[in-house]
């Protein structure tokens, strides 16, 4: 634990006043951007081992999955950004399997990514790539519902070892089966931004890779340019809860917390297991507050395979999070579950809709579902 009080320091600090003094080039070119969710993935009794602290009574995680299309029309081009989870978990690998079947995992779908792209118009077969940001079963799909015309791009150490040839992977044949599979080498990445590996994916500025390992080895997010001024950076699991990003001083200063929430805050935040310069016992000061709510688990079961890079990783992304440039989705980012414009909207124009000042600062809110900072009364 006292090494993660390091990690700031590892990953630099940045007062960077806009997106470009992150190192992000400047480009006319953009990409469309829309977002799906596919559904709710519940696991009993987890929280612990994606965040710390975990509250009496907030034990439970439920996480929507989100997947994102994403169009370059320049090229006529279509890539889906994370395919989500299949429709048909018991025909997962067996060592992510009992997740269902011992009653761990419970999951709420209407369809997968395939049903959702079908119902929207989109075919499947138009789809060029695929990137997974992880391998993890809630973000590689089911690749056998795509043609073998569409490519799979992944993490530079993805293990792509398959089931049945191999009795403990996570991955079954038929996910990587017949398709043109290619790692990304991060090791030719010629731009940085705020310390992280990018690789232009067009070559024109539009849509970048980013290298943010710790989460599962090849980690990876990304970073799309919407309107040549503005981007929704697509971090994956780089963390699974905004509190464990939020709140931070520059975040604090470029959008301030709204009056309101700040007034929710004082009893939505139990102050006997948070607390601030200003707060007192019984009214949490959220404005005062300088260090993000949670923390990346460091337990045995942390579903983080190593949470100091993990940490690192998030360090650098909570530097996009802090510019109002910037709107940052993470794959199961529950706080803004109800107010996303899903498909068919887009999400080009989220910084002409105040999107990001709408939506930053709800899950400190009483009636948010990501709002877990007090404890939960349970009478038997």
């Amino acid at each position: 634990m006292r090494s993660l009080l390091f990690i700031a320091a590892l990953a630099g600090t940045s007062t960077a006043s806009s997106w470009h003094d992150l190192g992000i080039p400047r480009s006319s070119s953009t990409v469309d951007v829309r977002v799906f969710n596919q559904g709710n993935l519940t696991f009993d009794n987890t929280a612990h081992s994606f965040w710390l602290p975990n509250l009496p009574g907030r034990e439970d995680i439920v996480a929507p999955i989100y997947s994102f299309l994403v169009e370059h029309k320049s090229s006529n081009t279509r890539v889906l950004f994370d395919a989500g989870i299949r429709k048909d978990p018991l025909n997962l690998a067996p060592s992510v399997r009992q997740l269902f079947t011992s009653g761990i995992a419970h999951l709420e779908q209407s369809g997968d990514i395939v049903d959702l792209l079908t119902a929207g118009g989109i075919s499947p077969a138009s789809i060029n790539t695929v990137i997974w940001s992880h391998a993890h079963l809630d973000h590689t799909g089911d690749m056998s519902r795509f043609p073998n015309t569409t490519e799979l791009l992944i993490g530079p150490e993805t293990d792509t070892q398959t089931y049945p040839e191999f009795a403990n992977a996570s991955l079954v044949a038929s996910d990587l089966a017949g398709r043109k599979v290619t790692k990304v080498n991060f090791a030719t990445a010629k731009l940085t931004f705020s310390g992280l590996k990018a690789i232009d994916f067009f070559g024109d500025g539009s849509f970048y890779l980013l290298d943010t390992p710790g989460h599962l080895p090849g980690h990876l997010s990304a970073l799309a340019r919407v309107t040549p001024t503005t981007f929704v950076s697509l971090a994956g699991d780089t963390f699974h809860h905004v509190g464990q990003a939020r709140p931070r001083p520059a975040l604090q200063k470029s959008i301030p917390c709204p009056a309101h929430l700040l007034e929710e805050a004082k009893t939505s935040i139990s102050t006997d297991y948070f607390w601030s310069p200003h707060s007192h016992t019984g009214s949490f000061d959220l404005s005062s507050r300088s260090q993000q709510f949670l923390s990346i688990s460091v337990l045995p079961d942390s579903f983080y395979a190593d949470p100091i890079k993990a940490q690192v990783s998030l360090e650098k992304v909570a530097t996009f999070d802090a510019d109002p440039d910037i709107l940052v989705i993470v794959a199961h980012d529950i706080s803004v579950r109800d107010t996303l414009p899903y498909f068919p909207k887009y999400l080009n124009d989220w910084k002409k809709k105040g999107l990001k000042e709408k939506t930053v600062w709800n899950f400190v809110g009483k009636s948010n579902p990501a709002n877990l900072f007090t404890p939960l009364n349970r009478t038997v």
